[in-house]
């Protein structure tokens, strides 16, 4: 069965200035922004390609990235297999809001769950000529 195999990125909005939110993140927890403003964190255990990261940023107050939700965050998971996934989402009757994409990080695709929070689903990958079709 096609599962979860981690937390592939947290993404939240700001309520104010998403640049002084990130720098109270760095100056008070200790996370390691990158100059495009978020941080990737490694995780050693991960056994894919990219030997495992989570991606973490803070999203602009007025960001549509999250619709259709209205919730400020939305969390994507790792998943193994994600054509084998959505088969089993769209199954079991779960709408398929977006995707499946493929970026040079790998293939994503987008869910709603039951509150109406919008969840990113991500299959990482190298970038390819076979996966750059979806």
């Amino acid at each position: 069965m096609a599962k979860v195999t981690g937390i592939g990125g947290v993404f939240f909005k700001s309520r104010n200035d998403s640049a002084a939110l990130a720098d109270w993140y760095r100056t008070h927890l200790g996370i390691p922004l990158e100059p495009w403003g978020g941080a990737v964190l490694r995780w050693s255990d991960d056994t894919a390609d990219d030997k495992g990261l989570t991606v973490w940023t803070v999203a602009d107050k007025d960001s549509q990235w999250f619709r259709p939700s209205d919730s400020v965050f939305m969390i994507n998971y790792r998943v193994d297999d994600l054509d084998a996934l959505l088969a089993q989402l769209r199954a079991d009757g779960i709408e398929i809001v977006g995707g499946p994409d493929a970026h040079e990080n790998g293939k994503f695709a987008w869910i709603m769950d039951p509150e109406g929070n919008k969840v990113e689903l991500w299959q990482p990958m190298a970038w390819d000529e076979k996966n750059k079709g979806g």
